[in-house]
Order: C-alpha cells, then structure tokens, then sequence
C-alpha cells in the first residue's frame, strides 16, 4: 500500500528514508496506474521533493513509465532529453540541430508536452503546434512515417505514455517540480543508445550519471545548458559530462576555442518566433548567435556518437550540410509528412 510507503518518505528531515528498488516500484505503479488517490499522489511528490529522488527512485519510475508507454526501436540514434516545462527566454536550439544532425545520418528523437510546472516555459510542443501540426490528432503511424522518411521523430509524451497525462491536473495542482520531471524524460521511446540530457544543476550530475548507467545506455552526454536544456551555451563555456561503461568524464566546451562565442540578442520569445528563428538557421539566415549555437551543439552531438572525430569536424560538416541546404529541406519534408502532405520547399 502506498500509504505505508508514504510514511517513509514523508518523515521529516531528519526521518524521512529511500525507498529501495522494489518499494519505489509498488510506489511508482500505484501512482502510475492511479490506484493511489489524487491526495496520496501529490503528498509521495511533495515528499519526495523534500527528500530528493534517489537514484533507485528515479530509475523505479522510468521503469513503470516505459512499461505504460509506446516503446518502437524505429530509429536506434540520439535521444534529446530536454525539460518538458521548456523555456522562458532561449532559442530552442535542438528543434533546428535535430534536422542537421538527420542530414549527416544520425537518427534523432524529440519528444515533449505542453507546458508543465515549475518554468511554464515554451515547449516543443507548444513550437511544433504553431506549424499547424497538431500530433494529438496525428495517428501514430503517421508520425513514425515521418520519422522514417527524414530521421527525426517527434513524440507527443502523453499520448505515447497516457499516464503522464492522467498524471497532469494533479502536477498543474502542485506547481512543483515532481520525480516525474526527470522520468518522463528518460522513457527512451526509441530504445536509443545515446542519450544527451539537460540538467540546471550541478548537484544532479552524480545522480545522473549513475541512473544513465543503470538504463543501460551506450552512453549518455549530461549537459548543463541553458535554462537547464540539453544546449550548450554559445556566449559562455557549458559543463558536460560524458558518461560511458559507469563512468563519467568531465568536459567544458568553450565556444571561444572555436571562434563560435557569439553574445546572444535580446528577443521575446513565442512559439511564432521560435518558429521564425529556426526556419531562419536552416536556411542559413538566422541571427549568427543562433546560427552558431546550432552548429556547436550540432558538432558535439556528431562527436559525442562518433560521427566525426573531433568538435573542429563536426563544426566543419555542419556548416557544409547547412550550405548544402539539406536540413532545410529535411524540415520542409518532416513537416509535410506530419501535415499529411507534401510541401513545397522554396
């Protein structure tokens, strides 16, 4: 019962405890499945954030998650984890490098929801809807048509996963960041070997690298990027941390070092502009603040998967691919196919 779990974990400072493996999965899927009551929820994720997820907690949750989720090795590449309560006041940059990356051969997942607490930022969701793609009316098998035809896939996480929309008045409710945050993140709908996930502190990456061990990825690349996104700044150096074989190594990539550092413009973000700035980029258009940041996380991503053997090449094939116009065009393509029909690419 998950009021017996419930007191372990809600102590108190001092009294409060870790779950083991197998308490926090009876706990995860009497959440998940909804037999514990709305009140019995929101108290384990109040609890719970009071006490910080253990690592055997987060990975009991990504568990059931994945168990309820739609789970496809369609396109086993690069799954971008990025918060689901998105952005205040950045560029997207991995919507616009997803399609960079398909254009050099690497196969990447997106995924996402509307906007969620703690940020209430913009989210993909909200970005990809603003292109008239609706993908809660999307039938699946259109979405993995479009992936299929292009390399990038998009999954809307609560239609593939319909606990987590079950699960979303009581998050809106709370208003808080919840063990969910960094679960629905990790569900892996691809069965992905790489992983690049974002995190905002630095008091997270042991954590982190120890639950990516634990899923078994090939290898994962932990970011500390902006607004806690999975990309790397390009006004200033980004902590990362590849981790691979249970271990992690430490990594700050500077973009002065490539001559990409670039002070970032002022700019009211919507989902319109977003929009508008991507499609900018693609075409080799966009702000050079905007421009290069796609190419270094675009040039990392390549480098970290082994792609290219340095972040010098990756920088030089993306900006080869970007000139050759064939993200852009991938874009147009992935966008027709997710309408249902062909657009003409201009």
């Amino acid at each position: 019962m998950i009021a017996n779990l419930l007191k372990e974990v809600a102590r108190g400072k001092r009294g409060a405890r870790d779950l083991n493996y197998e308490e926090a999965l009876e706990a995860a899927n009497s959440i998940l499945e909804l037999k514990a009551t709305p009140a019995q929820i929101g108290a384990f994720f109040i609890a719970e954030r009071m006490k910080m997820e253990s690592v055997e907690e987060l990975e009991a949750f990504v568990t059931v998650c994945r168990k309820h989720a739609y789970r496809s090795p369609l396109q086993q590449g690069l799954d971008c984890a990025g918060p689901y309560d998105g952005r205040k006041k950045s560029f997207f940059t991995t919507f616009a490098t997803a399609f960079l990356l398909a254009a050099a051969g690497l196969p990447v997942t997106l995924h996402g929801t509307a906007p969620l607490p703690p940020k209430w930022g913009i989210t993909l969701h909200e970005i990809i809807l603003e292109l008239g793609i609706n993908t809660e009316c999307i039938p699946r098998e259109q979405i993995l048509k479009a992936a299929k035809d292009t390399g990038v896939l998009y999954v809307p996480a609560e239609q593939w996963c319909p606990p987590l929309k079950q699960l979303r008045s009581i998050r809106l409710e709370l208003g808080m960041r919840t063990v969910l945050n960094t679960a629905e993140k990790l569900i892996d709908y691809t069965h992905s070997p790489y992983l690049v996930f974002g995190v905002y502190h630095n008091t997270v990456l042991a954590r982190m690298t120890q639950l990516a061990t634990n899923l078994r990825y090939r290898k994962a690349l932990i970011v500390q990027g902006v607004e806690g996104s999975e990309d790397l700044f390009i006004e200033r150096p980004t902590r990362t941390f590849t981790v691979e074989d249970g271990e992690s190594r430490l990594q700050i990539i500077d973009p002065g070092t490539y001559g990409l550092e670039t002070p970032i413009p002022d700019t009211d973000w919507t989902p319109a502009e977003q929009i508008h700035m991507t499609e900018a980029v693609l075409q080799g258009e966009g702000h050079i603040a905007f421009v290069n940041q796609v190419l270094l996380n675009g040039a990392v991503r390549l480098q970290f998967v082994g792609k290219v053997d340095s972040i010098e090449e990756g920088i030089y094939t993306c900006q080869h691919l970007l000139d050759s116009c064939a993200p852009w065009e991938l874009y147009r393509k992935w966008q027709g196919a997710m309408l249902g029909g062909a657009i003409n690419i201009l």
